[in-house]
Parts: C-alpha cells; structure tokens; sequence
C-alpha cells in the first residue's frame, strides 16, 4: 500500500491543456514544455521529476519543486535523447501525493533552445530605474542627443505633430457614462473604449515626448492627464466587467504615465496613481488566473490578449514596488512559454483569423519588445514567432479583399495596415524580406485607413513606426515570386491551406484558400469547414460574405458564423454547429487529410464530417477535394454519404448577382469573371436558384451597406453524392475557357480538363 494520497489524474478535453510531451508528441523547441490537468481546481502546486531513467533512478533525474501551476518550461535545454516525465501535488503541508503516470517523450538534435530563466534569477538584469517600457533613462538621453542631429530621427518630426501635439490643447477627456439601464449597445461601447484610447494616446505620447525632450510643459501636460484619468472609478464603466476593453487601455495608460513621469510625481502623487494602477492590474489578472483559467482551458481570445495588453506593461512599471507584480508578471512569463499560442503551433497559423493574428500580435509583439528590452528574454527565438509572419504572407495577401476566414472588422476593406506592421517586427527579427515586402505592398494601398475605428481605436502608426525605426534594422523587401514562395501552404497547426499563382503581381495573382480546422467554430472561428475561397485577377469571386457590425450582432450570430454564408454544403438544410456552446464548437471540427503539389496541379484532401454530427448525425462522410490546376482554374470534388436519403445544397457566394444557365454559373466583376459549372453530380442535374441579401438579420444592422447573392445548387434526395464542380476565373480582356468531357468506366467516373492543350484528369469513386 503507498504511503502517499493518491493523486486525481482528469482526462484532457478538447478544450483543456493536453498532458505534454507524450510519446506521440514531435518536439519544436528543445526544452520541451510540460502540462498537465490541475489535480484540483485551487491552491495546487507541483513537484516534477525529468528522468533518462524509466525507472526515475537518482543521478538520471532532475526534481523540481514547488511548481505554482500545471505548467512548466525547464531552465536549460535537454540533451538530446529519451526522457520520462511524472508529477506529483503538493499537498500544504509539504507531502506530496503519488507520482502521475509516467509519459516518454524524445529529444531529437537541432532543435531551436528555448528554455525560460527560473524564477529566482528571472529579473536579474531589470533596472530599478523608470522609465521601463521601451527606453532606459540613458536610452532617452541618446535619443534627445540624436534629435539635435536630426529632428526627423526615427520617425520623430511626424510623430510629434500629428501624436503629441493634439493633445496638448485638448480638453481631457470625461469619464465614461454607463449604458443606458447598464444594457452594452454596440455603438457606445465602440464609444467607451476609443475615448480610452484617446486617454492612452495624450498620457504615454504627452509623457514620452515631454522626458525625450526634457520638456517640463510637456510633461506637465501629461500629468494633467494621467491624474485626471487616475480619478476614475476603477470599480465604474471603465472596470474589466464593465467594458474590458476600455479597461485594458486605462491601464495600459496608467502604466505608461506611472513609468515615464516617475520622476516627475510627488511621493503621494506616485502612490495615488500606483494604487489604481495596481487595482486595475488585479482586476485583469483575476480574471486570467481565477476565472478564465487559461493555464487550464487555454481559448479565451480577450484574456489571452490581456496578458501582452495588461500585465507586462503593469507588472513592469511595477516591478519591485508591488508584490503582486511580480507574480502576476512571473505568470504572464510561463503562460507565454508554456502554452503560446493556443491558436497555433510551430508553422505559424492563428486559427481565430487574420484580424485576430493582427490584434494578438500587435499586442503580443509590443508587450515581448518591452520584455526583451528590460529583462533581456527574447520569446523570438520560440518556433511560432519565426514562422507565424507566414499565416498573413499566405492566408491575407496584401492585394486580396473578403478571402481569409473568421471574424474581421476589416471585412471588405484592404488588408488592415496593423497586418503590415506587424509582419514588418517579424521581418526585423529574422530577416525575412518576403515580409518586408508584404509591409510595403500594404503601405502602398490602404492608404486613408488611418482614422477607422479599427485602426484608431486600437494602435497610433506613428508611435509604432517610431519604436520599430529605433530598435529594429531595415530589412530589404524580397518579391514572393512563384520561385520564392510555396503554391500550396499546409498549416497543419490549424487546418488551413492556402494556393497561390502570381503572388507578386496582383493583376494576375490567383489565391484559393481553404480549411478543415480541429478548431471548428470555436470563439472567432466560423462553421466553416471545408469551405473555400477564390480571389482572382484583383478580384473577390468566392466570398467571405456579409459584414462586420459587432461580435454578437445577428449579422455576427445568424449569418457570418453559420454554414449557409459559407462556401461549404448544407444537409437537408442543415449546417455545421456554430452556436454558443464552446464544447460544441470545438466538436464541430475538420480534418486535412492531405495537401500536396503534384504534376501540373496542387491538391488538397479534407474531411468535414465531424462538423456537421450535432446537426446531421446521419451524415457518415462528407470529405472535399480541390484540385488547383495549373494555377489557373478550379475542380471542387464532393464526396457525401448519409446513413438516409438526404439532400446537399452546394453553396456559393459572391459580390455579384450570377448569370444561371442550366447546369452553369457565371460571376461578372469588374476586373475578373469566374465560369462556374457542374460537370458531374452521382444523382442528376441540380436545381440552380440564388438570393440576394442576409436572412434573419436584423435590417437596422446593415442598412445602408451592400447585399450579396448566394448561389444554392440544390441535388435530388440519395444517401450519397457525388458532385464535380470547374471554376474557372477569367481575366478582363483576356478570354479562355477549360473544355471538359468525362468517361464513365467500372467504379469511377473520370473526367478530363483541357486548357491550351494540356490535359488533367480527375477520378470521383461512384456513388452506390
């Protein structure tokens, strides 16, 4: 009988952390990071043993104790080779339960070195000294000293005109009033958090230019501002469960203004403002670590954000002068190691979308800048970080419009210019000038963005281009020839796979985007397996459809997260899940079987089937394969099998009404058409009808704005279906077509593609 407790071991779920490394697990980054299921929900700690020994024998292991939550990333790399991994609670008074299982995992040569500084010497090198965020007070007199050189250094002349000088004859700005009977409206909420941000441009500019300057009105100005702001409710319309976003920017706002005008505060004035600084820090961290809980159910999309937005600039302004600080800061540091990003892995992708990647990474790269700054750990050197500027390279191309999945504010806009800063801070970390181009090619074309409340509301360009000219060099831009860049992308971390023809010259670029994600429809992501996408020759054909009015909207809720907006399939009516149950959404995922190039074509091979289980549980297979050939046209095959008759709509949507012709369909753009037509379907001809506009939302949300049309390419009732599809976009002024014939033989039907005389042949298995 052990002389221990035993100690309760909770099977992983879909949306819990997963027990890591196992003998399953392909490592990335060396050393491995270690998680597991709390052995109970609070005031739980850990001892963990690393081993080379099965048999945990003494000089082969390494103890490590106490471990405050169920995560942690070693202090120095592995070498490589078989380890053995187990874990035991730490129960109050000392004793530890019984050991967990023990997992196998293997370290193989090579691989990136990441480990995290423990936290008894984390902060060794972080200065006493404020200012903290971004500059050292010998940085700021480097930068004065550089100015008198040059008054344009680093971006300086336009940042102080158009960021600094507004705010010096501004009025302050009135605390927000709550909503009306405290019910959330979407416009006063936009309302809230961009007076926030307000608040947070006239503090940290105010307060950066006044100590760069040594320019005592400057500084006096911004702490006009900071006290003013000081003086709000923390617990009022600006409080974390009021309006979480305005909250993030009052402290975020506190925090740049506590650091930068340190020295100009009186004793009671620093301690006025570090107290609410420190009960807005608390709300935030609260609600990470005691309710979120993202070290044990990591897809909270605000709370994850709120670590880069929050607690490293907080906890660093605070460091050494409030207890709690450090914690939370510590906290931040692990999660980040251990458990970033929980939207990706190692090849880069954010599952949640490319306005998501934008916001997270915005946030994200600012907050991992002011830590390698001021404690010297570069979170960088993770695997995620050096391939993640790829997802916008691949899956948001800078001359594309409404062809990226999940929620975008931006939706119909061009690619938001946020996108391109941010991969311009990943072009500066390694080098990569295929991202360098990407930043300049979206400079050049959105152009009168600036003042939108998704850019103004979040992020000051000026201020950005100014830290980025400061602390990282000039990369040389690269063309993403057809040489130079891969024409089919598999991000297998989330299920996207995105093909491209003539990315560099958007006249003629052709990219196709698809996905079957393990993320299913989950938070920002939609029920959109298996769904596709097609921008073509500057020109949007197969759609993102709808628009952005608020998360949650009717626009959000009825139309933009369901199927039937998607360029997927409906059973009998019916979509994939995409409602508000988490566990459901998570359930409602895809598969990407394969994702290939082969001769003359790129392939792709993906299976939706358990998408559609809570809705259809008598669907048994529905699995898409697209056939990108020659970089020029399409073939969409569908393979559906249903355990009863059923019927499948093929759905398609686009900006345009289409010309319907029997078995065909045809988009009209401005710079582009596509030919559409169903060359094979296993139960007869479909029935073509199509509509325009959104049904069940609410008018009000989209009056004013554009309706687009959906085509619905309805089969006859069968338990399988086999449907073909060709798409073939076209170029104004540039005519073609893809003849097609098909052979029917044995068990399959094959069908043949000609364009200028070469010829692709496509199998589709009969349907019995």
């Amino acid at each position: 009988m052990s002389e221990h407790a035993p100690l309760y071991e909770p099977l992983s779920g879909t949306l819990t952390v997963q027990y890591e490394p196992n003998e399953e697990t392909m490592l990335a980054e060396n050393p491995p990071r270690f998680t597991w299921i709390p052995a109970r929900l609070e005031r739980d700690q850990y001892v963990l043993q690393i081993s080379g020994s099965k048999q945990f024998d003494e000089q082969e292991t390494r103890t490590i104790e106490p471990i405050p939550y169920n995560l942690y990333t070693p202090d120095e790399p592995l070498a490589p080779g078989v380890y053995y991994w187990r874990y035991a609670l730490l129960e109050e008074d000392g004793v530890r339960t019984a050991w967990s299982r023990v997992r196998q995992f293997e370290v193989p040569a090579g691989l990136p070195l990441t480990p995290l500084p423990g936290r008894a010497g984390r902060y060794e090198s972080a200065a006493s000294s404020h200012p903290r965020l971004w500059l050292a007070p010998e940085e700021t007199v480097a930068f004065r000293t550089s100015l008198m050189d040059d008054p344009a250094y680093c971006g300086w002349d336009a940042f102080y005109e158009k960021s600094v000088r507004p705010w010096i004859e501004r009025d302050l700005i009135a605390e927000p009033l709550p909503y009306p009977n405290n019910k959330r409206v979407a416009k006063l909420w936009r309302q809230m958090y961009m007076d926030c941000q307000e608040a947070l441009y006239a503090v940290r500019h105010l307060a950066v230019a006044g100590v760069i300057l040594d320019d005592a009105d400057l500084r006096e100005r911004a702490k006009a501002w900071l006290l003013h702001i000081a003086s709000w409710n923390p617990e009022g319309t600006t409080s974390r469960d009021y309006n979480d976003e305005a909250s993030f920017r009052i402290a975020g706002a506190l925090a740049w203004g506590y650091d930068w005008l340190y020295n100009s505060l009186s004793e009671q004035e620093r301690s006025e403002v570090r107290a609410v600084l420190l009960a807005r820090t608390r709300q935030v961290a609260f609600h990470v670590i005691e309710r979120s809980k993202i070290h044990h159910v990591p897809f909270d999309s605000h709370a994850v954000r709120s670590l880069s937005s929050v607690l490293v600039p907080c906890c660093i302004a605070m460091l050494d002068e409030e207890p709690e600080a450090r914690e939370w800061l510590d906290y931040t540091l692990e999660y980040y190691a251990g458990l970033y990003s929980p939207w990706g892995g190692q090849d880069g992708g954010w599952a949640e979308g490319p306005m998501y990647w934008t916001t997270g990474m915005a946030f994200m790269t600012e907050a991992m800048n002011l830590l390698k700054k001021y404690t010297g750990f570069d979170f960088y050197k993770r695997p995620f970080f050096s391939k993640t500027g790829d997802f916008p390279l691949y899956c948001f191309s800078p001359d594309t419009l409404r062809a990226s999945f999940g929620d975008q504010s931006t939706l119909g806009d061009p690619v938001s210019l946020k996108t391109g800063f941010n991969i311009r801070q990943f072009a500066g970390v390694t080098g990569n000038g295929l991202y360098q181009w990407y930043f300049e090619r979206v400079k050049e074309t959105d152009t009168d963005s600036e003042m939108k409340f998704y850019n103004y509301g979040w992020w000051d360009f000026r201020f950005d281009e100014m830290v980025y000219l400061h602390d990282y060099p000039q990369v040389e831009a690269m063309q993403p020839t057809d040489d130079r860049i891969e024409g089919i992308k598999w991000f297998r971390d989330i299920g996207w796979v995105a093909f491209h023809a003539n990315m560099a010259d958007p006249e003629r670029h052709v990219m196709l985007l698809t996905k079957s994600s393990k993320y299913g429809s989950v938070s920002h992501s939609h029920g959109d397996q298996n769904g596709f996408l097609l921008h073509a020759y500057g020109e949007p054909l197969a759609i993102e459809s709808g628009h952005y009015v608020a998360f949650g909207s009717t626009m959000h809720m009825n139309w933009r997260k369901q199927t039937r907006s998607t360029n997927s399939i409906l059973v009998d009516g019916l979509g994939q899940y995409a409602g508000t149950n988490k566990v459901l959404n998570m359930a409602a995922q895809g598969k990407v079987e394969a994702a290939e190039q082969r001769a003359g074509y790129a392939y792709s091979r993906c299976n939706a089937t358990a998408a559609y289980q809570e809705q259809v549980p008598y669907l048994e297979r529905y699995v898409r394969e697209l056939y990108f050939i020659g970089g020029s046209y399409i073939v969409v095959v569908d393979h559906v099998d249903l355990g009863q008759k059923g019927k499948v709509d093929w759905l398609f949507q686009t900006l345009y009404e289409m010309k319907l012709d029997g078995q065909s369909f045809r988009v009209q753009g401005r710079k582009a058409d596509m030919d559409g037509r169903f060359v094979y379907c296993s139960s007869g001809e479909l029935r073509l009808t199509q509509r325009e506009g959104f049904p069940d939302v609410e008018p009000a949300e989209i009056e004013g704005l554009p309706l687009h049309w959906t085509l619905q390419a309805s089969t006859r009732e069968a338990r399988s279906h086999r449907i073909a599809t060709l798409l073939v976009p076209v170029r104004h002024g540039e005519p073609k077509y893809v003849s097609h014939f098909m052979d029917d033989q044995d068990h399959g039907v094959h069908l043949y593609f000609t364009e200028d005389g070469v010829t692709h042949k496509v199998e589709v298995p009969k349907a019995y």
